[in-house]
């Protein structure tokens, strides 16, 4: 990646991300029901010039709370007040296209971009966990397949509602009266096999044209949506060789669907553990997963895997062989993502909740400040990463020693920026800004 710079993302999720960070003395967990707590950790983002903040979300309670602080709070209404509380950063929501409608989602983030001047993206998930479903008055979870087909065409309607209004649709010329040209104004008139919407949306064309595009699946299905949609994926990679793997594939797929790579911007989660030496970092790790429960970490693998693994000996080897990988399975990018660990190191059943602990497959880097920031800049010059999705074990010091001793050593090397060259999260990620598919075309051509 020479000549250009890595793109940064501060992943927050309430004490960190390792599943017993609640647990250790230098988190905060009193605070995780304080708006004030969000901003202030998106400030020290901001002030390190990373390009956002990034809130997973999903519509149901995660099981096993008893062990965890696992809950979610809705992340639209956290990253407004987050908006108001910044100039720069991103801000990057979770929101599902199975559990939602387009028409709501789209006058949602399109207020969000308005807001904030041009900063927000949309996570694009189709949700995971199947007892969502129950939640809103389904039976049962939709198969993989069907959740993506419905993912395709949710993305195309809200693409036409954030599009129906063109750029100069608002003319608010007070002498003629006249505030908007309805003639650049479009119905959208969707009827397809998940939804229909007439359009238009009751809003203006938002500063960025559409919020960000983002996705974070990498089973087959994901890959094709985000080769069609994404213009940031966050993805789990292990090892430089699957990192490697996926960023050429993600990039070949989006140049086959008549995209520019460079428009793709791919960024691994990793989730660092600082220490002033090597033994300091590695004792750091070993006192957070001291703190684990087995319970917990248990039932995390249950859901990964679909078995119930609490009848092993957690000091035996992992028992591959009561792993099903039947076909609806094998297609989630995380559960192939266990199998690839334990096919590859043979660990003990302690061992692999251990190597999970710490941030549900992603990759942990531990390590003095150089070592985290050679692994970044060899993922990066490597041909795995555009940059990186940091998910501190803990908050906020997590993220306070990697802005403070890893951030200076990139800028050091030319790897990251010393302030931002733009205002909008397009700006920062390096993308460009979409016309409106209703413009005419010599607009486009211009745009």
């Amino acid at each position: 990646m020479t000549g250009r710079h890595l793109h940064l993302n501060l992943f927050i999720y309430p004490d960190g991300h390792h599943e017993a960070a609640w647990r250790h003395p230098d988190s905060e967990t009193d605070r995780i029901l304080d708006i004030s707590y969000y901003q202030e950790l998106a400030q020290r983002a901001e002030a390190a010039k990373f390009d956002a903040v990034f809130f997973a979300d999903g519509p149901s309670l995660a099981e096993n709370i008893q062990y965890a602080a696992r809950f979610r709070l809705e992340p639209i209404t956290v990253m407004t007040a987050i908006v108001a509380a910044t100039e720069r950063i991103g801000v990057i929501g979770t929101a599902s296209t199975t559990y939602t409608e387009p028409y709501n989602l789209a006058r949602q983030f399109a207020a969000l971009d308005h807001l904030s001047k041009g900063r927000a993206g949309w996570n694009i998930v189709t949700t995971g966990a199947a007892n969502a479903a129950l939640n809103f008055g389904l039976d049962a979870h939709p198969l993989h397949r069907d959740r993506y087909e419905r993912a395709e065409e949710y993305v195309d309607v809200i693409t036409k509602l954030w599009d129906s209004w063109e750029d100069d649709a608002v003319v608010a010329d007070r002498e003629s009266g006249i505030f908007a040209d309805p003639d650049k104004i479009h119905r959208v008139d969707h009827v397809g096999k998940h939804f229909r919407v007439a359009g238009p949306l009751n809003a203006p064309r938002s500063p960025q044209g559409r919020p960000v595009y983002v996705q974070a699946g990498s089973s087959e299905d994901g890959r094709s949506f985000a080769a069609r949609w994404a213009e940031a994926i966050f993805t789990a990679h292990q090892t430089l060789g699957s990192a490697q793997e996926f960023y050429a594939d993600i990039k070949r797929r989006a140049q086959a669907q008549g995209r520019d790579p460079r428009g793709l911007k791919v960024l691994p989660g990793i989730s660092p553990f600082i220490g002033s030496t090597a033994k300091e970092a590695e004792d750091l790790q070993q006192e957070f997963n001291d703190l684990t429960q087995p319970e917990y970490s248990l039932a995390q693998l249950n859901r990964l895997t679909g078995v119930d693994l609490s009848a092993y000996d957690l000091d035996g080897p992992f028992p591959r062989e009561v792993i099903d990988t039947d076909e609806e399975r094998s297609e989630g990018s995380r559960f192939q993502l266990v199998l690839d660990i334990v096919d590859r190191e043979n660990p003990t059943l302690r061992q692999l909740c251990h190597r999970l602990a710490g941030a549900r497959g992603h990759r942990v880097v531990t390590g003095t400040p150089d070592q985290v920031a050679d692994t970044i800049q060899e993922w990066a010059e490597s041909g795995a990463a555009d940059g990186f999705n940091v998910m501190p074990p803990w908050l906020p010091g997590g993220i306070e020693v990697f802005i403070e001793e890893v951030v200076p050593i990139l800028r050091r090397r030319g790897l990251f920026r010393m302030e931002y060259t733009g205002t909008t999260l397009r700006d920062h990620l390096g993308l460009e800004r979409p016309a409106s598919q209703y413009a005419p075309t010599q607009q486009k051509e211009t745009a």
